[in-house]
């Protein structure tokens, strides 16, 4: 790899909602960041419409696609930043993210907004990845 970062725009989620970002950026060393991840499936479709529980699946099944397509798995996130439009989402889907983070999680936070890019969207989540060596 170059020393200039590459956007990766895995086929298995949707492609960005706009022309200027990239799912993911993947630097010449070791980090992945992981773009704002939203509840569309891999045909642009929205998934969960008004069920936080359905969009934080969709939103941790397309982080996961995007570092296997990378090359390294959920364990290999070091920090995520959950931002979601009601803060009940901090217990109501805990469980959620403890399936896909069972043991030492990345570092996270979690913050409210009133809005996202669709005002169907209940949830978004960034991430950056150290990937394996």
């Amino acid at each position: 790899m170059s020393n200039k970062s590459v956007g990766t725009n895995p086929a298995s989620v949707a492609p960005p909602m706009k022309p200027h970002y990239s799912n993911s950026i993947r630097t010449a060393g070791p980090l992945l960041f992981i773009a704002g991840q939203v509840s569309l499936d891999a045909d642009g479709k929205l998934v969960g419409e008004g069920d936080i529980r359905a969009q934080a699946t969709q939103v941790l099944e397309n982080i996961r696609a995007i570092v296997e397509a990378n090359g390294a798995t959920m364990a290999d996130l070091a920090q995520v930043t959950v931002y979601v439009r009601d803060i009940d989402a901090f217990s109501s889907i805990s469980d959620i993210r403890e399936r896909y983070f069972p043991a030492d999680g990345p570092a996270s936070a979690i913050v409210e907004v009133s809005a996202l890019a669709w005002p169907e969207f209940l949830i978004e989540i960034s991430a950056v990845a150290a990937l394996p060596g």
